[in-house]
């Protein structure tokens, strides 16, 4: 089993929430965060005054899928969010050792 996590633009979720869907992905964590990365923030002008907003919001979809599926959840994520512009985010593959659903005490694939 693998974790995929997925930083992506906010308005691209429901897009990559459905092409997830379209290979029969199911089950998503989905957290609002802030970072940025090379992009380093932008200026904006408040009531006269130019501040730098260091941390862009962005969105954290993570999930677990099985080791065949890794390539292809991959790809959907990466032709769903991208903008070509610059901060379209970053995409981290990493092994899971174990999964257990709690209400039925399955493990390993059949959890997830």
């Amino acid at each position: 089993m693998k974790k995929i996590e997925a930083i992506i633009k906010p308005f691209k979720l429901e897009e990559v929430k459905d092409a997830l869907s379209e290979l029969g992905i199911e089950g998503m964590t989905v957290t609002e965060v802030k970072g940025f990365g090379r992009q380093k923030g932008h200026t904006e002008i408040y009531r006269g005054s130019e501040y730098t907003v260091d941390f862009l919001p962005k969105i954290k979809v993570e999930l677990v899928v099985a080791d065949a599926q890794v390539s292809i959840a991959v790809a959907a994520i990466v032709k769903a969010a991208k903008t070509g512009k610059i901060g379209d985010g970053k995409v981290f593959v990493s092994s899971v050792e174990q999964a257990v659903r709690i209400r039925t005490e399955e493990k390993g694939d059949a959890a997830v």
